[in-house]
């Protein structure tokens, strides 16, 4: 079954500062007082800007701290938009729209934990660590970024003192990979957030290591093969229709103009909201979510940027 639409809700401002260098920390709560939504480390949120733009943003605060959501953002003036509206109009009392949590990039439990995040990447890391300190568990993070002004959270992490590698570039240079990713462990956990050559780096190091060992998030979509631009038959299961998806247009958008509502955010195939369960055919996969052994199983698609390999693909829609 495809995932629900994200609950959408209306949350109030309760503080915005600078927390780093184009870095700005926003906490949200209900205007009501009323507890917020469960959430667990590596969850994110839908988040409207006062520019009107829908951006993603992983939660970054304590879980347990059911009285408000904390998320972190980075102003990219080469962007779209939505971060600079958020650095330049969000004010405390502002009412936002928000939607979620939903969490791709879950903590799996594992018998130590290798933690790399580059810049604002440390935002869904953040609380991965919090959780597996407080269980014992053995971990370390080795924390990247351009310059130390430009990185977030460097207070919080002190704490954890010899367990936290922090590596600004103007300082130490490039990460140091190859030595923090040299032995495999069994039954470690590998989670990398942070800009694509980072990501790319790490999943080269990372590839003596057990597959499964790997986890990424990625705040942008990575560039794919389009491939050739064919059309194919979408087969409605549980509508007992099809819907024709003609060379060019994406599968959301030819459901959308038959009057098929499937929830979406991101449209760039990164944030899981339109995943929809394959019943048969063998979907094109153009996400950044899935694992190969996902993809290989093609059991679920992201309608949003994926196409098919078949001239029919049954959807359970």
């Amino acid at each position: 079954m495809p995932p629900p639409a994200l609950p959408i809700r209306t949350l109030v401002v309760s503080a915005a500062a600078p927390i780093a260098d184009d870095v700005m920390a926003v906490e949200l709560s209900d205007p009501a007082g009323r507890d917020l939504p469960v959430w667990t480390p590596g969850a994110h949120i839908d988040l409207r800007t006062p520019g009107g733009h829908l951006r993603q943003y992983s939660l970054c605060g304590d879980p347990g701290e059911r009285s408000r959501w904390r998320v972190a953002v980075l102003r990219q003036p080469a962007g779209r938009g939505g971060s600079e509206s958020i650095h330049r109009s969000l004010s405390v009392g502002d009412r936002v729209r928000t939607g979620g949590p939903r969490n791709r990039f879950a903590l799996v439990p594992a018998t130590t934990y290798h933690f790399i995040a580059g810049g604002i990447g440390i935002t869904p890391i953040l609380p991965m660590i919090a959780a597996v300190a407080a269980s014992g568990a053995d971990w370390r993070l080795l924390y990247g970024g351009r310059r130390r002004a430009g990185m977030a959270f460097l207070p919080e992490l002190s704490r954890y003192g010899p367990q936290v590698t922090i590596a600004p570039q103007d300082e130490t240079g490039l990460l140091d990979l190859p030595g923090f990713l040299s032995r495999p462990r069994p039954g470690a956990a590998i989670y990398c957030c942070g800009p694509e050559p980072l990501l790319a780096a790490a999943q080269r190091e990372a590839r003596h290591w057990p597959e499964a060992s790997f986890h990424v998030e990625r705040f942008q979509a990575t560039a794919t093969d389009p491939g050739e631009a064919t059309g194919f038959d979408v087969v409605l299961h549980r509508q007992g229709r099809s819907v024709r998806v003609e060379p060019g247009q994406a599968i959301i958008e030819a459901l959308e103009a038959a009057g098929v509502t499937v929830p979406s955010s991101c449209r760039e195939g990164i944030c899981g909201t339109c995943e929809t369960d394959v019943l048969a055919g063998v979907p094109d996969h153009r996400d950044t979510l899935l694992s190969d052994a996902e993809r290989a199983a093609n059991t679920c698609m992201f309608v949003c940027v994926s196409r098919s390999l078949t001239e029919r693909l049954v959807l359970d829609l």
